[in-house]
């Protein structure tokens, strides 16, 4: 089982970046408001965009990464790969790509 690397539309707009293994347990977590501190006051959430990594390390270097990049960054890159991106909104994320 990969990692990967997500991005969530907060319900007010703002963007939360974060790496997983279960990114469906995760993404649970963050709805429920017991995942991260951040988004626990912004639910629901979205998942707007998803990376598999091949390990930890790599995922945690993206993250990074996609931290860097701010707000319009990461928004170009979500419509850059719409293939990354889930349709669904406050339910299971999409795994398949």
């Amino acid at each position: 089982m990969g990692w990967h690397v997500y991005i969530l539309r907060c319900c007010d707009g703002t963007l939360y970046t974060g790496i997983a293994v279960d990114l469906q347990r995760r993404f649970e977590a963050h709805q429920r408001g017991v995942a991260a501190k951040y988004t626990r006051g912004r639910r629901p959430v979205t998942l707007a965009y998803q990376e598999p990594q091949p390990d930890r390390s790599s995922a945690l270097k993206r993250e990074a990464a996609l931290r860097r990049l701010g707000r319009g960054g990461k928004m170009a890159l979500m419509a850059a790969r719409p293939e990354a991106r889930s349709s669904r909104k406050r339910a299971r994320p999409s795994l398949a790509q």
